[in-house]
């Protein structure tokens, strides 16, 4: 759950934790029997636990289904960041890693932690590929072939321009989504989206993580890995790793709200796919990752931390996130408020600051004609009410005493 200090800070966090936590338990709870299922759920919760736990309101074929498109895209994507492997290792394994998935012997060894695990047992996830229907099948084949071919693409070729950049973007992402929604429509539960929708939905998240994760990538060991496109840093340093440097500090803020402006040119075709989608389990597995998103743009726009640690969004508000989105109105009350939240930090001195703010007002023009945005809703921006918080704190610390005083009862006399 999250931390004593940011609970205080944020009390009304606090119930959305507590059901975050028993929602985790009992996904754990969930894990099939046999060996090769329960090794590939018990790995997804491994890797993203906000994914397994979304991942768990699926159906049962589907999110059979859904669970090996994303462990299998993990292990192609896990061979491509292992910068200790050589482009003439790595090359033809990208390339050829949809055949490998039909070979349950194949495994590479590659990646750290629960990555190398993965790898390394990698014949448990080709067994769980093997009994999905030939629909499922076909799809995950299709997407892993044009996914490792555009990685290997892209081992030899740096990221020049805006367009290498959505090029880039598509390979690793883009085409995750055009996959989903191959998946949706194979289950019978949605129509087929087009490839352009389909695409801006992994655009989105793809753009988002890159911009939040510079400065792990700069400093990857033993090679920097490098995804802003060079159109855009080389305005404003001669190198991308001059970012990093404080004396560039105002340099490094601007091309970094340059890169949030570029990726919120994606989110009205965001909206657009999600209002299409009918079953209510692939609407929140879809919404939740989109708020998240932009909720991290919010909290990077105009943001020197991006360039000196992680930034990301406190546990609590993942949880009020992953608890308030249930419908398309959630959605554009969600988008209204982050957008909101990365105006008010919108410098007019900052050189993409019209263009900016010209994105985030067709963004809430859109959520304010949805006519979703009723006084009634809960907002992400809450004003400090200090009595409220007061309340809470006082609840809270009564709550955790009668805790601490069972458990303390429970415990057996050591004297």
């Amino acid at each position: 759950m999250g931390s004593l200090g940011a609970i205080l800070k944020h009390p009304d966090d606090f119930y959305p934790l507590l059901k975050l936590k028993i929602a985790a338990r009992h996904a754990e709870k969930q894990i099939p029997p046999e060996p090769h299922w329960a090794f590939c759920y018990s790995m997804l919760h491994k890797v993203s636990r906000s994914f397994g736990l979304v991942i768990q309101q699926l159906g049962p074929q589907l999110r059979d289904a859904v669970c090996i498109f994303y462990l299998v895209l993990r292990a192609l994507d896990t061979v491509e960041d292992d910068t200790s492997i050589s482009t003439e290792v790595k090359v033809p394994i990208l390339i050829a890693f949809h055949r490998h998935i039909y070979d349950n012997d194949w495994h590479f060894s590659c990646g750290t932690k629960e990555y190398k695990v993965l790898m390394d047992e990698f014949h448990h996830v080709s067994n769980a590929f093997l009994e999905l229907g030939s629909g499922y099948k076909d799809a995950i084949e299709d997407i892993t072939m044009r996914m490792g071919a555009g990685m290997a693409k892209f081992i030899c070729k740096e990221v020049e321009t805006i367009d290498d950049y959505d090029e880039y973007c598509h390979y690793v992402a883009g085409l995750v989504g055009l996959g989903l929604s191959k998946l949706f429509h194979a289950s019978g539960l949605e129509d087929l989206a087009t490839d352009s929708v389909s695409n801006s939905m992994g655009l989105f998240l793809q753009k988002t993580n890159i911009i939040r994760d510079y400065l792990e990538d700069i400093n990857e060991i033993p090679k920097s890995r490098m995804f802003w496109p060079r159109q855009i840093w080389s305005i404003y340093v001669d190198k991308l790793e001059d970012l990093k440097y404080e004396e560039n500090s105002g340099k490094a803020v601007q091309c970094l709200n340059d890169m949030v402006t570029n990726a919120l040119l994606h989110v009205e075709d965001c909206l657009k796919y999600m209002s299409d989608l009918r079953d209510p389990a692939i609407f929140r597995f879809c919404a939740i990752p989109q708020i998240m998103a932009i909720g991290t743009l919010a909290l990077c726009y105009n943001n020197i931390q991006v360039f000196r640690g992680v930034v990301k969004l406190r546990r609590g508000l993942t949880a009020k996130v992953i608890d308030r989105t249930n419908t398309m109105s959630d959605v554009y009350g969600a988008f209204f408020d982050f957008s909101c939240m990365l105006k008010s930090k919108v410098d007019n001195n900052d050189p993409n600051a019209t263009k900016t703010l010209s994105r985030l007002e067709a963004i809430q023009k859109s959520c304010k004609n949805s006519g979703a945005l009723t006084t009634k809703r809960k907002s992400y921006i809450i004003e400090n009410e200090s009595g409220y918080n007061s309340t809470l704190i006082v609840i809270l610390f009564i709550i955790l005493a009668i805790l601490y005083a069972y458990l303390s009862s429970s415990l057996p006399n050591s004297l």
